[in-house]
This record gives structure tokens, sequence and C-alpha cells, in this order.
């Protein structure tokens, strides 16, 4: 039978071992070998001290996060991390045994415990990082890889053919093309302005209709933030210079068509993303008399995975909201109750509830979009992106689509602490007070005006206070929050 004093000695190098695989350096001092236990120490001190001036705060952790480089790097070193807490378990487990003399083999009870004990120590947390790193990897470089900053690309500008004689006599078309550096999108001091679509390109439908249509306004110096709901159903918007193909110079069919028109006539929406892109950033842009920077649109689908992914939303519901025919999403019609108060809604009940509009109107439906939207904004905490981070980022890549470059994420990030989703101004250019006249043909939809909406956003983004006075505007904390009487 082992004396208890061998079998002590025979599980010292496990213990050694698994102390060192916790804390580099401690399973030496256990070993007796306080010299280089205190070196490893020294070591240990100095990572973590590079750890915490990386990850200081909540920004520098994000922004690590959003760097393909970055992520790279630490990716190398986690495996570098590793490799030195297997060296410093091993090098424990070796002193241990040569200092206590320890020849024999362990009881296979210990040896088995110890073995699983050391490897999860060691090597779960770095696999856990290495998952983490490699979704993240993958989300940023698919959804934005895509997408160069203008700062980073240059513009190609052909200038029209100029007319040159030759010895004989005939004229010869010449094409200039000269190189100049793009235009800025977004310098960090301008505003910035990031249009939010909701497609619609469901069973049903040819295409992808916009219906949600939410330009988000933030002043990066103050944080003063502003959002700006465009109604689906306005016509005869104005376009951009340079777009178009119709007589008006303007684009007369409903708003919320513009992205299945930049697929159809490519020619008239000329710019620097697609024909989509071009048309409804930039026919948006020009209705509320703003430089769109960037949009990021999500389809019907993707909505209802994303809220799930979070574990759904809290949303206060001011008054019941029933739809004896709403449109689900695979198609089919179903009825849908929302009872007025608190409610937990999953990605399904959320959609419906930011999209059902039969017992009301569009109007009243984009408050509620725009509370679903807070509501997603409060429920994305860290513990909830970090369980359902593989999902979320899974659904992300498929569903959504965007034109942020990956080098302008840094700064979006930087400007989040700024701001505050309870001061958000929130306003809605819907009828009577934006409506202008109807249209002459006897088609559907409203022509909008223009102007007035021009001097309410720019009244809105100048001196927000004054316009929530004159305009009678509400922030979101209003909109959505619960009455206080």
């Amino acid at each position: 039978m082992t004396s208890p004093t061998n079998s002590s000695a025979s599980t010292k190098p496990f213990v050694a071992a698994l102390a060192s695989a916790l804390v580099p350096g401690a399973g030496q001092f256990l070993a007796g070998d306080s010299r280089k236990g205190r070196n490893l120490l020294i070591v240990d001190v100095i990572i973590i001290a590079i750890m915490l001036f990386f990850f200081r705060d909540k920004v520098s952790f994000v922004t690590l996060w959003i760097r393909p480089s970055s992520l790279a790097l630490m990716m190398v070193l986690n495996i570098l991390l590793l490799a030195y807490r297997v060296w410093a378990a091993d090098d424990a487990y070796q002193s241990a045994k040569s200092t206590n003399g320890v020849s024999g083999a362990a009881p296979a009870g210990a040896v088995f415990v110890g073995a699983i004990a050391i490897g999860a120590v060691l090597l779960l947390p770095h696999a856990v990082f290495g998952y983490f790193d490699v979704i993240q990897y993958d989300l940023i470089t698919s959804v934005f890889g895509d997408n160069t900053s203008a700062a980073a690309s240059d513009t190609t500008t052909t200038q029209p053919a100029v007319p040159v004689t030759d010895g004989d006599g005939n004229t010869v078309a010449v094409e200039t093309t000269t190189t100049e550096p793009a235009e800025d999108s977004f310098t960090g001091d301008d505003r910035l302005n990031i249009l939010l679509i909701g497609g619609d390109s469901g069973e049903g439908r040819t295409g992808i209709r916009t219906d949600t249509m939410i330009t988000v306004s933030i002043d990066p110096v103050t944080g003063e933030t502003a959002m700006f709901s465009v109604p689906r159903n306005w016509t005869y918007a104005p376009l951009p210079a340079g777009m178009g193909v119709w007589d008006c110079d303007c684009y007369p069919e409903l708003i919320n068509e513009l992205w299945v028109m930049g697929e159809q006539h490519p020619e008239a929406f000329p710019g620097p993303g697609t024909p989509p892109e071009n048309a409804v950033k930039g026919v948006v842009g020009e209705f509320l008399g703003l430089d769109i920077d960037y949009y990021a649109m999500v389809n019907l689908d993707g909505f209802v995975d994303i809220v799930d992914a979070l574990g759904g939303v809290n949303i206060y519901v001011p008054s019941d909201v029933v739809d004896e025919e709403y449109p689900h999403e695979d198609g089919t019609v179903e009825r849908i109750q929302i009872d007025q108060g608190w409610q937990e809604l999953d990605g399904h009940l959320a959609l419906a509830y930011a999209r059902t509009r039969h017992q009301d109107s569009d109007y009243f439906r984009m408050n509620r979009q725009r509370c679903v939207i807070e509501a997603m904004m409060e429920e994305a905490d860290a513990t909830s992106l970090i369980l359902n981070f593989g999902k979320l980022a899974d659904v992300m890549k498929n569903t959504m689509q965007t034109d942020i470059p990956i080098d302008a994420l840094p700064q979006l990030i930087e400007l989040l602490p700024a701001v505050d989703l309870d001061e958000v101004v929130s306003i809605r250019f819907i009828p009577p007070e934006y409506h202008l006249k109807y249209r002459d043909d006897g088609k559907p939809g409203r022509i909008a005006n223009i102007d007035l909406v021009h001097e309410h956003v720019q009244l809105i983004i100048t001196d927000p206070d004054r316009a929530i006075e004159e305009l009678g505007l509400e922030q979101l904390e209003d909109v959505c929050g619960e009455p206080t009487t």
C-alpha cells in the first residue's frame, strides 16, 4: 500500500502544474524554485498591465474587436499566451517532480483528475477566446469587408471629349481622364448621418421595398442625436443632381420603391455605390436636405432573428395592438394581439409590432418602429451579446448589408459614449403638416412640402431644444416610455 507521504509527494507535481496553469510562477514557488517563480510572476504582471492598457475602457475594448488587423494580432497573442502557460505548467510539474524525488507513478485516479483539471484550465479560456475572435473576424470581413472608405480610394473622372484637328483637317475626339482623391464621407468633425433601412422582400413581393427609412443624425462633438423618419408613401421626391430619367426631375413613384428602381434603372442612379444604394441614400438625403454618409439595411427575416438572438426585447405598449390579418413573414395571414403595458416580445412579435398598420396607419407604426429600435439598443448589453454572439453574428452576415467601411468603424464606436438614448430627438415627416398636395394623376401617394422639411431638419440639428418647444417634438424617452401620470 502507498503511504500517505508518498501519495502526497506523487500528486504534488500535478498541484504545482495546476497552480502555474492558473498563474504562471505559482507552481514554481510550490516546487521550491522561488527564483524562477518570482521571475514568472513579474512577467505575469507585465502581461496583465499590457492587457489592462488595451482594454482600459469599453470604447478601447470594442475598437480592438472591430479591426481585422487587431483580431488577427489577438489570435496570435492568444496562441503565444497559451504556449507560455503550457510551458509554465510543464516546468512546474518537472520542478516539483525532481525536487520531491518522485520516481514512481502517481495513482491512476490522481493522474486522470490532474490531467483533466490542468487541460481544462489551460485550453478552455484560449478556446473560448479563439472562438469569439474567429466569429468576429468573419463577421467584420463579411459585412464590412467589401467596403472601402472614400479617404482610402481615388475617384477616376472622365472629362468630356476634346475635339482636336489633325494635319489633314480631320477632327479627332480625345478623352481626358484624371484621377483625384475622393472626398471624405465622414471626417469625424462633421455631423454623421446613417440611414437605417428595414427591407421587406418577403412572400408576394418582387425585390426589396424599403418600408422603414430612419436617418440617425449624430453631432460627434456634443453627442446630440436626432432621428428623422420618412414615410414610405411620399411621391415626387426631389433627386440629387445627376440622377434620374424622369421629366419631372424627381422620383415620381412611392419612395419605398427606390431600391427596386435602382435595380431596374441603374443608369438613373450613378454614384459611388450600387445603383439601389445610390438611389435610396440620394433621394432620402435630398428629401431631408442632408448628406447621407452610410446606410445599413436588415430584411424582415433578419430582424426577427436578431431580436431572438438578443433574447427578445422589452417594450412599453401604450394601447392594445390588434391585427386580424397580419401578413406573416412566410406569406400566410394570422391574427396578432399585443396587449397594453410592458411586454417582452420575441422577434416575430417585435416585427409585428413595428410592421402592422391595419388598425391605425403608416404614421402610427413609425412611432412603434422607433421604439423597437431603441429597445433593441437597450437590450444589446454585454451579457446578451456574449451569450448569443455566434447566432447573432451568423444572422447579421446573412441578412444585413451596409456601406460602412471597416476603417470608419473605430470612429463610429468612439461616438457611442456621447450618445444618450433618452435624449434623442425624434420626428416623423408625416401628413397633414408636411403634406403639400395630392398627385395629379390619381395614383396613390402624396407630395411633401420639401421646403418645410428642410427648415425643420435644420432647426433640429442646430437648436434641438428650440425645435422640441416650437415643433412639439418628443424625445424617445417620452415616445417609448411608460406615462408618468
